[in-house]
């Protein structure tokens, strides 16, 4: 005689595959906040380093434009150059005739989600500030 199992109580090997069909959603959780976190931390850091150069193009007696890049430079830590536009510095004069100069800076990250590669995400970053006269 054959045996029939009851099997409406035997649950080995449930955890098994409810952790196969969950993991593929817990990875891409995990992927998904590292890359929202790099895009983050380039974030900063192309703001800081702009935001330097623009307090650097604002003191007295007025720098160079090369001295301004450089210190702009000097401020990129975790950005990979490669990826780095700029910076511009585009001088003028507004309609009160006070000097400024605008200071842009792209970055494009790249983002690797392990399986696929997004296109690159650009971030820009723009400062006005008011600098002081050229010394005559």
């Amino acid at each position: 005689m054959i045996r029939r199992r009851n099997l409406t109580g035997d649950a080995r090997g449930v955890a098994i595959v409810e952790f196969a069909l969950a993991l593929p959603v817990l990875l891409g959780l995990i992927i998904g906040a590292t890359q929202l976190g790099m895009l983050f931390f380039a974030n900063a850091d192309l703001r800081n380093a702009v935001a330097a150069g623009a307090r650097y193009a604002s003191i007295y007696p007025r720098p160079g434009d090369s001295e301004v890049i450089a210190r702009i430079n000097a401020r990129i830590v975790r950005l990979d150059r490669t990826h780095v536009q700029g910076p511009t510095i585009t001088r003028g004069t507004d309609a009160n005739g006070h000097d400024y100069a605008i200071i842009q800076m792209t970055y494009a990250v790249p983002l690797d989600f392990i399986v696929y590669r997004t296109p690159p995400v650009t971030l820009s970053e723009s400062r006005r500030v008011y600098t002081q006269p050229t010394a005559s």
